[in-house]
């Protein structure tokens, strides 16, 4: 068995560990050709990663040009506590009203202390944003690549 192998996670592990993590980074293809990586909020939704941005940033203007990116999320301090994900996908830009405040809804519920539907002051601000705003939809365009190092047991 390769070192590959050995600390590949599972399917099961990977849902966790995204469950488990707030932020991910999205890498996209800036107008000259320099990676531009951003930190996002996300939520899993039928196994693709979703986030939502302002229409107008630099991103977004990335995704407009080219829609393929790379997503890590990583965590670990030494080197036998790394665990890692990352994601070669496609983004979508999804720029209906309505489905930016309901995503919307979707994310902040997960990042509120309650886990659940956000208060309503959060629901009005996220209504004032959506016009102004954009879902962005992460689909996969091949297996993610994962890694733990746990795995090795501390055999590095």
């Amino acid at each position: 068995m390769t070192r590959r192998d050995q600390i590949r996670m599972t399917d099961e592990e990977i849902d966790a560990f995204l469950d488990g993590q707030k932020t991910v980074i999205l890498a996209s293809n800036g107008r000259g050709g320099w990676p531009h990586l951003m930190p996002l909020w996300y939520v899993v939704r039928d196994g693709e990663l979703w986030a939502w941005t302002f229409a107008r940033s630099q991103k977004v203007r990335n995704l407009e040009r080219d829609p393929r990116v790379t997503l890590q999320i990583e965590t670990g301090e030494s080197y036998g506590e790394l665990r890692g994900l990352m994601i070669r996908a496609n983004a979508t830009i999804h720029r209906d009203v309505d489905v930016v405040t309901d995503f919307a809804s979707e994310l902040f519920g997960r990042y509120t202390a309650s886990g659940g539907t956000p208060a309503p002051e959060v629901l009005e601000m996220i209504r004032g944003q959506a016009p102004r705003r954009v879902a962005l939809q992460f689909v996969p365009a091949e297996p993610p690549v994962s890694w733990d190092h746990a795995k090795l047991g501390g055999g590095y």
